[in-house]
């Protein structure tokens, strides 16, 4: 495994947000179940993913299933949406006349019920724009939601940007050393598609190690080495 050449799906930021054990199951074991609520995304999702897809409206162009890279954080993906808008302190595009801001729009099934998982993603989302396009700072981003049908507006704080970097660092490291986190069973392992690959309730259980201390010498797992 090459540390230059491995790059993390951007997209896992917000499944390492909410499960690690999830994202390691999924990026790491390449292992993946369906249920309604995954279908249903990847539906949603099949809606705007059109690379094909520009429109200008205005003083904004609209552009779908936008590739992103950030060489910085080592992350890789697409936008859903970009929005470039007219702005004399933008950046040029090609085939476009004047000068553009992007401001990317993460499209997600639910109503916001992973507000701190998406709103990560699309952080990083508006870093790899930045990135690529040498374009300033993006103040604010937005999320799609679908039960709510409409747009929910996301600044884009240090704090935010500063949790980002910490996140890639993280899943980087992980990744690397191929390691899949153990879990504890929560309310939300009810909904993952994967509770039946992940079998959060085996954590439970005791360990080998403490079995034999018991069966054998009536005591801890500690007292055997």
């Amino acid at each position: 495994m090459s540390l230059e050449n491995d790059y993390m799906l951007l997209s896992g930021i917000q499944h390492f947000t909410f499960c690690r054990r999830q994202w390691a199951l999924i990026y790491i074991e390449q292992q993946w179940a369906d249920n309604y609520f995954t279908v249903d995304g990847s539906i949603m999702h099949d809606r705007t993913h059109d690379p094909f897809f520009t429109e200008k409206r205005g003083t904004r162009i609209v552009s779908r299933a936008v590739p992103v890279r950030s060489e910085r954080l080592h992350l890789t993906g697409e936008c859903d949406v970009v929005e470039f808008l007219a702005d004399p302190e933008g950046v040029p595009l090609f085939g476009r006349e004047g000068l553009w801001q992007p401001r990317p729009v993460e499209y997600k099934r639910g109503s916001g019920g992973s507000l701190e998982a998406d709103s990560l993603q699309l952080c990083a989302q508006a870093i790899c724009l930045e990135e690529m396009l040498c374009c300033r700072r993006i103040e604010c981003a937005s999320l799609y939601y679908g039960e709510l049908r409409r747009r929910v507006d996301i600044p884009l704080t240090d704090e935010l940007r500063s949790r980002v970097e910490t996140t890639a660092r993280e899943m980087y490291e992980i990744f690397r050393r191929g390691h899949t986190p153990t879990v504890k069973k929560q309310r939300s392992c009810a909904s993952c598609s994967l509770k039946e690959i992940c079998l959060p309730g085996i954590s439970k259980q005791p360990s080998a190690r403490a079995y034999l201390a018991r069966e054998l010498f009536g005591g801890e797992g500690d007292s055997l080495w």
